[in-house]
C-alpha cells in the first residue's frame, strides 16, 4: 500500500493558484484573464501554465479593481474563503487605492440617477416605446 504525503507544492500553475485563492470564480475565468493580459507575475507577462512560487508578486485587473498581491502560500485546491485569504497578502498601496476608488464611486452614485419611485404602468409603456424606437 502506498503512503500519500500531503506536502505543500513548491510551484503551482498561475491559473490554478488564482482559482484556488478565490481571485476568480472558475479556472477558465482565470485563464481568460491571463490570456487577456490582465495578470502580471513579477512585473512580466504571464501565461496560464506559468509556475508561481511563494514570494512572487502578482498584479491583476478584475473589472474596475486593480490588485497587487504577494504570494504567501501555494495551493492546487480551492478551499474555504478563510483558507484562500491566507494564500496571499494585498500590498498596502493596492488596498488604499482600491478603497479610494470605491469611495469615489460611492460619492458619485456610480453615474446612476435613480428615479424617486418605480414607474407606473403608463410610464413603463412609455419607456418601452422609447427603447423600441431607438
Amino acid at each position: 500500500m502506498k503512503h500519500v504525503t500531503h506536502e505543500a507544492p513548491t510551484e503551482v500553475r498561475a491559473d490554478i493558484w488564482l482559482w484556488a485563492a478565490r481571485i476568480y470564480k472558475t479556472r477558465s475565468l482565470a485563464k481568460q484573464a491571463i490570456d487577456g493580459g490582465k495578470v502580471d507575475v513579477n512585473g512580466g507577462g504571464c501565461k496560464p501554465a506559468k509556475a508561481v512560487h511563494v514570494g512572487d508578486r502578482v498584479r491583476l485587473t478584475r473589472s474596475e479593481e486593480r490588485l497587487e498581491l504577494e504570494i504567501l502560500a501555494l495551493s492546487e485546491q480551492r478551499g474555504p474563503a478563510s483558507v484562500a485569504q491566507a494564500l496571499y497578502l494585498e500590498t498596502e498601496a493596492s488596498r488604499l487605492a482600491r478603497e479610494q476608488i470605491r469611495e469615489q464611486r460611492r460619492l458619485s452614485g456610480a453615474g446612476l440617477n435613480h428615479p424617486p419611485k418605480r414607474p407606473n404602468k403608463q410610464e413603463r409603456r412609455e419607456l418601452r416605446r422609447l427603447k423600441d424606437s431607438s
